[in-house]
């Protein structure tokens, strides 16, 4: 199947025509939920279009944004870009002397910014770029050079009264090969690159994102769909494109905390996740039987036991998985709404057992692949098209090969067309079309597509086998009792890892208060039982991977620590500095 190249707006408006809800979106903020009219937004949007315009912003110009998800984030996404401006989307964690470098590599014309809170980190650095026409508040107080969004918008409307046509023209000058949007990837080593996408590049990839959705949305009309990855990230974006695109409204929470009990509130029937979030649900089902007793204890066990058992290709259902589904997984469901088709999972690799058990319980869980600088998808999922340790196949006009080092290479409509002001680093990946990906990977006699590692973090032990890290540490933090792990060895005789206990868990089986993560840490029982997690988790592995020795960390990585990236990847470099002792430690003592 092919598509003529559009641009995004002309997308969300086809798809806009056809919501028959008549709502765009939904935003929970400060404990409170805020529908939007789909005329609503389109008259503002227009007005803040014409007020950017008013106040300087022209075609390729770049505008940052930082904010959380919500409609006011869409809204400003979609004035830019219908006046051929730039959104250069900044994460609500990145700190400010991050941003202030992305301003000025950018070249942004304004910045964009929610609360007061969120520019805080900003404030000491604004002054400095000298590229700032203005800067603008979506719910800040305005002071000094500090200008309201609402004003921007009045200053539209006068703009509309003086010339009505304006708005159109503009409009019609944004072509599909113009850039739609700079996005800064996170980088775990150098500066960030900015990547350069058109609105042509993401437009491929929204028109491929409705084939393998797991839902009719030419039939099924009435769904809602649930966002709570940032919109500053190309994947979470790209889907919210695409929900537009299909007519339905989309519900921006507020605090992944409160994240049960919204879904429960919305009602939603999909939605992007990570696996982080995917392993936490699974860990706290696993804990659930401890909570019961006799009978019900019994039942519960053997119904997980079953779920991740699914093979999700044939996916029969027998008399054991109906009894189960009636009496268990039915109301695992009616937990999360009652009214969830499934989810797809992106960002890192989904472990088996969380594909095997999500799927298990009656959901679609699927997964996708691809980077910021293929708009982003390569290749996904579907519900025909599942297989274990797979990111599905490759999606309709991309081509994929494994190059000599087993590198996977990419080309296809969805690449981007460089980095920004970076020359020497596009012509590293970039070569006659053909974009390097950096991971390393394999394709099956059927076509799915496999990611084993990223090149870069593979390592040598010293007895010259190679280790990639991140599908050990995947299984480890699959592990009821193992919140993150960082696997180590570059040279050593065998792989070591760094492990953060699940504190809740592992502190209420020992006794020891969950929030006194230090004593955990240090505890002998605690290392007893991740020593048993490793123990049941390494025989899965070839002898050299199997993880030998470990220490127990007191906190776990974070972004602001600086040791986990906005899209929570690891900073290797920055952990085996920091943590330099520890791993001093696993290789001074004999491993058990």
């Amino acid at each position: 199947m092919t598509y003529d190249p559009a641009t995004i707006t002309s997308l969300v408006d086809k798809g806009l025509a056809n919501n028959e809800t008549g709502i765009i979106s939904s935003t929970k903020r400060k404990g409170s939920w805020k529908e939007t009219s789909i005329e609503e937004f389109k008259t503002k949007a227009k007005h803040l279009a014409l007020g950017l315009y008013a106040m300087g912003v022209r075609k390729g110009d770049r505008v940052s944004l930082h904010s959380e998800n919500s409609t006011q984030w869409l809204m400003c996404d979609y004035a830019l870009l219908s006046i051929g401006a730039v959104n250069v989307p900044i994460y609500t964690t990145q700190p400010g002397d991050q941003i202030k470098y992305i301003l000025e590599n950018s070249e942004a014309k304004f910045h964009i910014y929610s609360t007061d809170d969120l520019f805080e980190s900003l404030k000491p650095h604004y002054s400095e770029i000298k590229t700032l026409d203005a800067v603008i508040t979506i719910f800040g107080e305005v002071s000094g050079n500090i200008l309201s969004l609402d004003s921007i918008i009045e200053k539209g409307k006068e703009k509309e009264e003086e010339d009505p046509q304006l708005y159109q023209k503009l409009r019609d000058e944004v072509k599909p090969d113009d850039l739609a949007s700079f996005i800064y990837t996170s980088g775990t080593t150098g500066p960030p690159k900015g990547v350069m996408l058109s609105h042509n590049n993401i437009a491929s990839n929204i028109f491929v994102a409705m084939e393998r959705v797991p839902f009719d949305y030419k039939t099924e009309r009435e769904l809602k769909m649930l966002s709570f990855l940032p919109l500053s990230h190309i994947f979470e974006r790209m889907l919210d494109y695409t929900y537009m695109h299909m007519g339905y409204p989309i519900y921006y929470i507020e605090t992944l905390d409160e994240i049960v009990d919204d879904i429960k509130h919305v009602k939603p029937h999909f939605f992007a996740t990570v696996p982080r979030l995917l392993e936490k649900v699974y860990a706290k089902m696993k804990s659930k039987p401890n909570e019961l007793s006799g009978l019900q204890k019994k039942l519960f066990i053997w119904a997980l036991n079953l779920a991740e058992k699914r093979d999700v290709e044939r996916n029969d259902s027998g008399l054991k998985y109906k009894i189960a589904d009636k009496l268990i997984f039915s109301k695992m469901r009616d937990a999360l709404g009652g009214n969830l088709i499934g989810m797809i999972s992106g960002g890192a690799a989904l472990s088996p057992v969380l594909m095997q058990f999500f799927n298990g319980i009656g959901f679609y869980c699927g997964q996708g692949y691809g980077l910021t600088e293929t708009s982003p998808v390569i290749s996904v999922t579907d519900r025909q098209n599942l297989r274990i340790g797979s990111v599905g196949k490759v999606i309709t006009g991309v081509e994929v090969k494994i190059a000599e080092d087993g590198e996977i290479v990419t080309k296809g409509p969805n690449v981007m067309q460089g980095y920004f002001k970076m020359p020497e680093a596009t012509k590293e990946v970039l070569q006659d079309g053909w974009l390097k990906t950096g991971d390393i990977g394999k394709i099956d006699k059927d076509g799915f597509l496999y990611v084993t590692d990223r090149k870069k973090d593979l390592f040598k032990l010293s007895t010259g086998k190679y280790v990639a890290p991140q599908n050990i540490e995947n299984m480890l933090a699959n592990h009821p009792y193992i919140e993150q792990a960082s696997v180590v060895g570059n040279a050593q005789k065998f792989c070591g890892a760094l492990i953060v206990p699940a504190f809740e868990t592992v502190g209420e089986k020992i006794g020891v208060d969950p929030n006194n993560k230090e004593e955990i840490a240090n505890s002998d029982k605690a290392r007893e039982l991740i020593q048993k997690a490793v123990d049941e988790i390494n025989p899965s592995l070839a002898e050299w991977e199997q993880v030998k020795n470990f220490k127990l960390i007191t906190k776990p990585f974070t972004i602001d620590d600086g040791e986990l990236t906005p899209t929570l990847k690891m900073k290797r470099r920055v952990i085996q500095d920091k943590f330099s002792k520890q791993i001093e430690e696993i290789y001074e003592e004999e491993p058990a």
